[in-house]
């Protein structure tokens, strides 16, 4: 079967990596045609930190998709978390040639052009660079400046720093896989596209994706991204815990946690207990469900109050900035019984769990509209919406060459804008060149 009518996600996690295959159906809703998952072990905290393992686990769910879908995976967009990841505003303008044109995507395409050429700090590269708002010879708080007449055009940016050694780590693992890489996403904004609604990225909303290793967080609101972060602790850490606390091996405490785990102590009395099996003939331990809530609630308290620092930052408790629609829960660890009454009793915002099911098709598997998904399918849904980008410039192309071929002489125009369009970037990068070898 051909490449062209299907597209993959691939969420390399800290627990588990999905390979998830998928098309747009005619209701514009997505198709899940086959999945694939496999136990991660080279991944730390999101961050890759063993190559060998990592290509090895993304194999194995990619050869579960393949199986499952009798498709064959050819390239992938792939998320990126981890503690290495920061966020910072920044504004800038260009001076357009000409304010007797309309501003078109060019403009906008060349002012984005320029934040990515932002000097960031050794060893950092810039993953987004997502606008806020424009501005137009100063006229402020325009979403779409497209049409417009102007000849200064300004936007303040949310731009997303990543270190290069990790984006080039996945880069690798991908490679060595024996896939292409065809894009990196930042995983909360993934699983912000899957499991929120456009009218809750209007009032004001913030995603908490509660992994395995990393806890990320993605601010929204007037339907534009605000803030991101990634909080460097997650599942995991609960799961120590209980390890810890209770001294029992980890695959026990992973049980524990996803049976009887609460975040919230007081439901449980103090009779409730629960006996694991010794190791090799040792006498079973018994642990009250009371105790283990405690601990549990411990950690998940520390992992909220850090979220909601974040968003305090971002500026909740100003009145323009107040997130109306409150908190949206996703990612494995949202299922934690309890959990959301324990967010709201924190923050004191409305809360809710957040499933990957509001895009997908009607008949889509029962178990992909889990919380446990949501990254991979807001993975999908990118290289989705890549692919038809894709499409439309080779269409566009093609009836520019169309129209050259015909001696139109629009056709010529484009041909010279485009050839312009490129010197002007020649031009800078030898003057940086030139300003480079001048300062050595």
């Amino acid at each position: 079967m051909e490449n062209s009518n299907y597209s993959v996600g691939l969420d390399i996690g800290t627990t588990k990596i999905v390979a998830i295959i998928g098309k747009e159906n005619e209701y514009g809703k997505i198709e899940v045609l086959g999945i694939g998952r496999s136990k991660s072990l080279g991944v730390h905290r999101g961050v890759v930190n063993n190559i060998t393992q990592t290509i090895k686990s993304i194999q194995q769910a990619v050869e579960q998709a393949e199986a499952d879908s009798g498709l064959k995976i050819g390239s992938v967009v792939v998320g990126i978390a981890g503690q290495h990841i920061r966020s910072l505003q920044h504004s800038d303008y260009i001076t357009r040639a000409n304010s007797e044109e309309v501003i078109n995507e060019d403009d906008l395409d060349k002012l984005c052009n320029q934040v990515y050429k932002l000097v960031m700090l050794p060893g950092e590269e810039i993953i987004h660079v997502l606008p806020q708002e424009y501005k137009v010879d100063g006229q402020a708080e325009i979403k779409q400046p497209i049409g417009m007449y102007g000849g200064r055009l300004e936007a303040n940016f949310h731009v997303v720093v990543g270190q290069v050694s990790s984006i080039k780590n996945i880069g690798r693992c991908i490679k060595s896989a024996g896939l292409d890489l065809g894009n990196i996403t930042l995983e909360p904004l993934a699983s912000s596209d899957a499991v929120l609604s456009q009218e809750e990225k209007e009032a004001g909303v913030a995603l908490i994706d509660i992994g395995g290793g990393t806890t990320d967080l993605a601010i929204f609101k007037d339907g534009i991204i605000r803030h991101t972060a990634v909080i460097p602790f997650g599942g995991n850490v609960i799961t120590e815990d209980i390890k810890e606390g209770c001294s029992i091996i980890e695959k026990q405490a992973e049980l524990l946690k996803m049976k009887f785990g609460s975040a919230w102590p007081g439901e449980n009395k103090d009779n409730e207990i629960v006996s694991i099996p010794g190791l090799r003939g040792r006498e079973p331990k018994e642990i009250t469900l009371k105790n283990l809530s405690k601990i549990i609630h411990a950690r998940v308290v520390e992992i909220v109050e850090q979220v909601y620092v974040e968003i305090k930052n971002y500026g909740h408790e100003e009145q323009k900035k107040k997130l109306i629609a409150g908190i949206v829960l996703t990612g494995g660890g949202s299922q934690l019984k309890h959990l959301k009454q324990l967010v709201e009793y924190i923050t004191g915002m409305d809360t809710r769990i957040g499933y990957p099911n509001e895009h997908l098709a009607g008949d889509s598997d029962q178990e992909i509209a889990s919380p446990l998904y949501a990254t991979a399918v807001g993975l999908l849904m990118n290289a989705i919406e890549n692919k038809e980008k894709n499409l439309i410039y080779q269409e566009e192309a093609k009836t520019e060459e169309e129209l050259v071929l015909e001696g139109h002489p629009e056709g010529r125009t484009f041909e010279k804008s485009k050839g312009e369009r490129k010197n002007v970037f020649d031009v800078w990068s030898e003057k940086l060149k030139d300003f480079l070898d001048n300062a050595e």
